[in-house]
């Protein structure tokens, strides 16, 4: 089993950025939730506690070494101006909207996307000793944490979750605001209609936030570009998600295809392709990185849709079988069902179906289900494509004409982000521990 690194030196909604944040030195540990507070002290003191003493070095300085802490001291300084720029719009907003949105991008996350951003800039030939181009790199990186944030708040709500990092979703906070006050209403239909707006403006400020960070000429034209695509690709993934579970699309190949749209480009390939070109970057140091960072993204989505399935709320931040109570077809469930079809296991196949046409598992049928995913071999099968994908991510990396300090800590953070092995399943009550008759 590989093991995770920490994030500042290098180190994820999957799509869904599931699993639990991991602490870093100098995080401090998110605010308690104050659903019915006219205002939170949380955002302000955390504000505080990043700010560096005059004596102090800017953590922008040492990125290469603690690059969370970077990405946190930059975060933390644009949202500090922008809760300020709501408060003189509104106090009601700046305390019910935007102080539960801060304190939900810094008190959680991996910053996975920005660590694939800065060392996608430095394999391509990126040099910390510019402390401007320095500065404007990890604002290009936070830049990309909050498409993350609108990304996460949005899917929420299409998907219908209520946790997210082990804490109420935006749209179940919203509306629990709601009920607290008393006011008139539907409170689900205010935390909906609420959720959306503050989706949309993690959407604004992540694009105010790029275009604060000035990339000149043909590099600044080059990073604009994947920018756009990145904003388009995640889009389309997720109406594809939406219309493959609509049309009940089973095949492998459709499976993959979302994957790709809706987490490999805008969580590894494109932050390492954004890097890459704000530093300039040669074609084949550039195409080398998103060669490697569509399988590595790829690889984590697929450990995502494990995760989902056999992994716990504690792993995730979300409760155990989101998925398959969703009804999503992930590759894993398109695996699972060719092999049934290839085994002669009509009833396996049935109970697959049955899941994806009527979502709403309880315990007892998530643990049926995992024992069917398992003892058909395609929790298997799909631990074998990760690790194919990672090993050649990682000869992709080792071969390509990229700085070695780089391209060892892209190696780490890809081992880091798809570790993990599916643990055997437990039966459910009264089966016995396998099913028989399965091909591993």
């Amino acid at each position: 089993m590989r093991h995770l690194p920490s994030t500042g030196a290098p180190g994820p909604a999957g799509s869904r950025d599931r699993r639990t944040p991991v602490r870093t030195a100098g995080r401090p540990p998110r605010a308690p939730d104050p659903a019915a507070t006219e205002r939170a002290p949380g955002f302000a003191a955390h504000e505080a506690a990043t700010e560096p003493a005059d004596h102090e070095r800017a953590p922008e300085s040492a990125a290469d070494e603690d690059l969370t802490a970077a990405v946190e001291h930059t975060l933390t300084r644009y949202l500090g101006e922008r809760r300020a720029e709501a408060a003189r719009s509104s106090d009601r907003f700046a305390a019910d909207v935007v102080e539960p949105f801060c304190r939900f991008v810094l008190g959680g996350g991996k910053r996975l996307r920005p660590a694939f951003v800065w060392w996608g800039w430095r394999a391509a030939g990126g040099r910390p000793g510019d402390a401007g181009r320095v500065r404007a790199v990890l604002r290009a990186a936070a830049a990309v944490e909050l498409l993350q944030a609108s990304a996460l708040v949005h899917d929420d709500l299409m998907d219908g979750s209520a946790l997210r990092r082990n804490e109420p979703a935006a749209h179940v906070r919203l509306a629990a605001r709601h009920r607290a006050a008393g006011l008139r209403g539907n409170a689900e239909t205010f935390g909906l209609h609420t959720a959306v707006l503050t989706g949309d403006l993690a959407l604004a400020w992540a694009d105010d936030l790029w275009e604060s960070a000035p990339a000149q000429g043909e590099t600044g034209s080059r990073a604009r570009e994947v920018w756009h695509a990145m904003r388009t690709e995640m889009v389309a993934g997720q109406y594809l998600d939406l219309y493959h579970q609509a049309e009940e699309n089973d095949s492998a190949a459709a499976a993959l295809r979302v994957a790709r749209l809706k987490s490999a480009l805008y969580t590894v390939e494109r932050p390492l392709h954004l890097g890459a070109a704000l530093a300039g970057g040669s074609g084949p140091a550039t195409a080398a990185l998103r060669r490697a960072g569509g399988r590595i993204g790829l690889a984590f989505q697929l450990r995502d849709d494990l995760l989902s399935v056999f992994g716990s709320q504690a792993d995730t931040g979300k409760p155990a079988g989101d998925d398959l109570r969703e009804g999503k077809r992930t590759y894993l469930m398109a695996v699972a069902l060719r092999r049934a079809r290839a085994q002669g296991r009509a009833d396996a196949e049935r109970q697959l179906r049955d899941v994806l046409r009527a979502p709403g598992l309880t315990p007892a049928g998530l643990a049926r289900i995992r024992v069917v995913l398992a003892d058909l071999g395609a929790a298997a099968q799909v631990e074998r494509q990760i690790e194919r994908l990672v090993h050649s991510a990682a000869e992709t990396l080792r071969r390509a004409p990229l700085a070695p300090v780089a391209v060892h800590r892209l190696t780490a953070l890809a081992d880091g982000i798809t570790a993990g092995a599916c643990p055997e399943p437990e039966p459910p009550p009264g089966r016995p521990a396998r099913l028989g008759g399965g091909v591993r």
